[in-house]
């Protein structure tokens, strides 16, 4: 399966007439936060193929389309957030959002409050081991985990409870953004326990068997 992940960033490469030329045969989109959903669908229309995909910190509020509608979902889109799918025979779930540095903001969590929303997720991934053999095939998150690919900065530090998810429900592939990358020397790829963390930021093209 070719898959596409995108984060916080529209390029103009992708955002164009020639999209599906670069990016051919892509099966999935996964999108990882901080895009506007016009780009969301852009995309999954250009490529005709499915979106997955979690908010970031940066998508609260309303986005305007033209004639002063307002963007709600995405079509052939589904935020995954808080939920666990299947699409094209992967086991997919999502967690959106940063670590809370604003008081009552949208998409923001405290350590506690992102461990009960993997809480209430824990059935059903016990259940896909018992029923497939495995829990879990790709975590979808905004932020990274804790002490990997994160950075000293609270609204940048990584959720503890990922690097316990992770260790529990041995997903191949946990795909996260909200951490900017601008060198070619910074780590990107790290492999913990049996899964590959992976910061798409702006965007990556993987080949999952």
């Amino acid at each position: 399966m070719r898959i596409l992940a995108v984060s916080d960033r529209v390029l103009d490469k992708l955002y164009s007439g020639r999209t599906r030329q670069l990016l051919p045969d892509i099966d999935l989109i996964i999108g990882c936060g901080d895009l506007p959903l016009y780009y969301l669908d852009f995309l999954t229309s250009a490529l005709d193929a499915p979106l997955v995909f979690v908010r970031g910190n940066h998508d609260a509020g309303p986005q305007y389309a033209e004639h002063g509608r307002t963007w709600r979902e995405v079509r052939g889109g589904k935020d995954i957030h808080g939920q666990i799918v299947a699409r094209k025979g992967l086991i997919l779930a999502g967690l959106q959002g940063s670590m809370r540095y604003k008081p009552n903001a949208e998409y923001m969590y405290s350590e506690s409050e992102m461990r009960l929303i993997v809480a209430q997720m824990v059935p059903r991934l016990l259940w896909n081991r018992r029923r497939f053999g495995r829990a879990l095939d790709v975590l979808v998150t905004h932020s990274p985990p804790y002490g990997i690919h994160d950075r000293s900065d609270l609204p940048h530090t990584g959720f503890k409870v990922f690097l316990s998810f992770l260790r529990l429900f041995k997903p191949r592939y946990h795909l996260h953004g909200h951490v900017h990358v601008y060198r070619t020397d910074e780590t990107v790829n790290t492999y913990y326990s049996e899964t590959n963390i992976v910061n798409v930021y702006p965007y990556k093209v993987l080949e999952i068997d």
